[in-house]
């Protein structure tokens, strides 16, 4: 029989880091498994309470849900809900979010995993863009708009990449 203890190389069990978030700048705190997905509640590592104008320390406002589509786990959409502080700066009453941008672009509706999944799956695995939405529980539009821009910015706009010059 296995040993399964730490000095047999296992360790705790630590979802943020099965599903590749701790690299995001994101945490697990729950999780949900529905019937055709998964759902990752998960939270902002690092506070962000300094106001970007006046460099005063803000006040915890609220929190607002920034959903964002995931890699597949095991070939189940997995969806990231993602509590995002607001806050309040007590000097000039400037109002910001968290920064979420180590997860994902402004208003991207894909984790940066979730990205390079799909052009992984698109590039190396030949899957249809229909097959990738369908893995990330997206709309065939966002998977297709997702992928071109990403295989634009990574496959033709790298200028360090030889032949360019």
């Amino acid at each position: 029989m296995l040993d399964a203890t730490v000095p047999a190389g296992f360790g705790r069990p630590d979802l943020t880091t099965f599903a590749r978030l701790d690299g995001l700048g994101l945490a697990v705190i729950g999780q949900r498994l529905e019937p055709d997905r998964a759902v990752l509640a998960c939270r902002v590592v690092e506070p962000d309470r300094w106001c970007r104008r006046c460099d005063a320390e803000g006040v915890a406002r609220d929190t607002v849900i920034r959903r964002l589509a995931h890699e597949p786990l095991g070939w189940r959409p997995t969806i990231l809900e993602i509590a995002v502080r607001r806050y309040r700066c007590r000097e000039c009453g400037h109002v910001w979010r968290q920064d979420t941008t180590p997860a994902a672009e402004p208003r991207a509706k894909l984790s940066r995993a979730g990205l390079r999944w799909a052009l992984e799956a698109i590039v190396v695995q030949h899957l249809t863009i229909a097959r990738v939405a369908e893995g990330l529980g997206v709309a065939w539009d966002t998977a297709n708009n997702a992928v071109l821009a990403e295989g634009r910015r990574v496959l033709v706009d790298d200028r360090d990449c030889p032949g360019f010059g």
